[in-house]
């Protein structure tokens, strides 16, 4: 039998909330947390975001949960443990964590600096950490976390808000940045104002782009236009209004989760435009190949960032003053909210203050 490691032997005592089963249902759950080893840091988490990954985790819908499930991944709070071998963050720093919690460190993905893509990343719930354990998310207590997963949270950035740039943030700055749609005096569209595309608007006017904002629900331009900072808005129901702006933009970032005709929005690029998706579609989405050969049209996707950019992106955000629209929440409130955010009942998005409210 195998020697139990120090941390194994020593776990840490943890509070939260999970789902027990498919219902989708939290509740209270007591847990462990490895020990805070050499190159670990443990901080009291203090905000949570709830992404609509949650929601689809929770409830299983894609097909890969396992229960009890404690979830979350754009989470905050302030150090309170450093392992004896960690450099780079002391006690009392303000610290957070996205989507991954872990990966292999030794790919051409990691090596790259895109942990976010290395075969094995481990993520930040329902995932298997190295050990073998279970890793359990933000709607916790306390989290234990190997520093290189960490970003130092600047002081001039809000935690409530910031919380949700760990994922919504990053998910949309890296393809900004990638696919080179971040020069001033671009054109880009983002499709979709919710939790995703209000935080792109953000970004892209912050870079210097000119942003249309395109969008099923006409109730939604006096928002992207007067609040978000949005140059143009777009009905994507109104061929009109489509068909007017067809070929005047050097990109779109598609944030749409749900099926829906991709031809229209390729039809908006110039020649040699990028259509990059990152919401996830439950199901495939159908890609005409004829306009793509005509224009040397280019159709991508976009995942998270690595723990480089991650960082870069924060850094970006305090320095032009970025956070996301966000409604504070109880823990206690928690399952009203994924009722709400199953309806697109929020904006933009729902944080958990989980350092006031979570309750043994």
């Amino acid at each position: 039998m195998a020697e139990k490691s120090y941390e194994e032997e020593h776990p840490t005592k943890a509070f939260g909330w999970a789902a027990r089963d498919q219902s989708g249902v939290l509740s209270p759950f007591k847990f462990s947390r490895r020990s805070t080893g050499e190159k670990d840091v443990r901080f009291k988490v203090l905000f949570c975001g709830i992404c609509h990954t949650d929601l689809h985790m929770a409830k299983n819908d894609w097909g890969m949960s396992t229960y009890p499930l404690v979830p979350g991944h754009e989470i905050v709070g302030e150090v309170t443990e450093v392992g004896s071998k960690v450099e780079k963050i002391k006690v009392g720093d303000k610290v957070g964590v996205g989507c991954m919690v872990g990966s292999c460190r030794s790919c051409d993905s990691c090596n790259s600096h895109l942990e976010n893509y290395c075969p094995k990343m481990i993520l930040s719930y329902a995932s298997k950490y190295h050990d073998g354990t279970t890793t359990y998310g933000g709607y916790s207590d306390i989290m234990v976390v190997d520093e290189h997963f960490l970003v130092h949270i600047p002081d001039n950035l809000p935690l409530d808000a910031a919380a949700p740039l760990l994922c919504a943030g990053i998910t949309v700055y890296s393809p900004l940045r990638f696919f080179n749609l971040d020069k001033p005096g671009m054109h880009v569209g983002v499709v979709g104002l919710g939790g995703l595309g209000h935080v792109a608007v953000k970004f892209a006017k912050a870079m210097g782009v000119k942003v249309t904002v395109i969008s099923t629900s006409p109730k939604k331009k006096q928002e992207a236009l007067e609040h978000l900072g949005a140059d143009s808005f777009l009905v994507s129901r109104e061929q009109d209004e489509m068909q007017a702006a067809m070929g005047t933009m050097d990109g779109v970032i598609d944030t749409v989760s749900a099926i829906h005709p991709i031809l229209p929005l390729i039809s908006l690029l110039k020649t040699q435009g990028k259509l990059v998706l990152v919401g996830a579609p439950e199901k495939p989405l159908e890609l005409p190949v004829f306009p793509l050969i005509m224009g040397r049209k280019i159709v991508g996707g976009s995942s998270i960032g690595g723990m480089k950019e991650t960082q870069e992106m924060i850094d970006f955000a305090a320095k032009n003053n970025i956070t996301a629209d966000i409604e504070v929440i109880s823990m206690h409130y928690v399952n009203t909210a994924m009722v709400r955010l199953s309806k697109a009942d929020v904006r933009y998005r729902f944080v958990i203050d989980i350092g006031n409210t979570i309750k043994i």
